[in-house]
C-alpha cells in the first residue's frame, strides 16, 4: 500500500484527507492518506523515517514557502512563485528525494478564467503568504497586473490603510489569499472599503469553508461576481495526483 499525506498546522478542517480518501475508495486505489499536523517543519525528517511508504505530500498553511529548504529539487514554476503545495517522494531507505511543485497555480488559473469576461485593468491580491504567491504567479501567467496588499508594508506594495475607495472602484478583480473568514472564524473579512465595490468587480476568495465567506457576501450585496476556492482545491488536488502517479 502506498501512503500520501498533508503537512501543515492546524489541520482539523483540512480538505485533502477527505478528498483523497474518498477518491482512493471510489477508484479502488490501494493507498491511504494521513494528516501530519506539525508545529514545526523540524518534524519532517522524523515523519519520513516513521513512514517509509510515504510517496507524496500536500503542503498547506503555514509551510508553503518554508518547506522549500527541505527539498532536493523544485520545479521552475514553484521556484518562481516561491511556494510549494505538492511534494513527490522517491527513493529507498535514507536516500529519499523530495521534489516540490505548485499545483495551486493551475488551480487558480483554471478556476478564475471562466469569470474573466471583461478587461481587467489590475487586480488586488490580499495577503502575502504561500497561497498569495501562487495567485501572483497565476496572474503573471495570465498577463494581469496586480497590487499586493498586506498589514505589513515591508511585504507588499501597500497596506490596508492605503486602500482608497477610488482604487477599489478602478480594480476589476479582488482576491482574498488570506485565511480571514475561514471556519470557525466566519465573522472576519479583509479590511477594505466594501462600499466602493461596483457590479463589474470580481471577488475571488481562496477560502472555501464556509461556502460563501463574509468577504464574498459583502461583495455579492454590492452586485459583484463572486467565487470561492473550492473548485481551485479540486483542480490542484487532481494535478497533485497526476504528479504522484507518474
Amino acid at each position: 500500500m502506498i501512503r500520501y499525506g498533508l503537512i501543515g498546522y492546524p489541520l482539523e478542517h483540512s480538505f485533502s484527507r477527505d478528498y483523497f480518501t474518498k477518491k482512493f475508495k471510489r477508484e479502488r486505489i490501494n493507498a491511504v492518506y494521513n494528516n501530519f499536523p506539525v508545529k514545526s517543519l523540524d518534524k519532517l525528517p522524523g515523519i519520513l523515517k516513521e513512514y517509509p511508504d510515504l510517496a507524496g505530500l500536500n503542503v498547506t498553511l503555514p509551510y508553503k514557502s518554508s518547506i522549500i529548504k527541505y527539498l532536493d529539487d523544485i520545479e521552475p514554476r514553484a521556484m518562481k512563485a516561491g511556494a510549494v503545495n505538492v511534494i513527490s517522494i522517491s527513493g529507498e531507505g535514507r536516500k529519499k528525494t523530495l521534489c516540490g511543485y505548485n499545483t495551486d497555480i493551475d488551480g487558480f488559473i483554471l478556476s478564475l478564467k471562466p469569470l474573466l469576461n471583461t478587461d481587467i485593468e489590475f487586480a488586488l491580491v490580499l495577503g502575502t503568504g504561500g497561497a498569495s504567491k501562487a495567485v501572483q504567479a497565476g496572474l503573471d501567467e495570465m498577463g494581469i497586473a496586480y497590487i499586493v496588499v498586506s498589514r505589513d508594508s515591508s511585504k507588499a506594495d501597500m497596506t490596508y490603510l492605503d486602500l482608497t475607495g477610488d482604487l477599489i472602484k478602478k480594480c476589476g478583480l479582488l482576491i482574498n489569499a488570506t485565511p480571514l473568514g475561514m471556519f470557525p472564524e466566519t465573522d472576519k473579512a479583509p479590511d477594505i472599503p466594501y462600499d466602493s465595490l461596483g457590479s463589474k468587480c470580481i471577488l475571488f476568495d481562496l477560502v472555501y469553508n464556509p461556502e460563501r465567506s463574509l468577504f464574498l457576501r459583502l461583495g455579492k450585496e454590492r452586485g459583484c461576481h463572486v467565487k470561492n476556492g473550492l473548485e481551485m482545491l479540486f483542480i490542484q488536488a487532481e494535478k497533485a495526483w497526476d504528479i504522484w502517479k507518474e
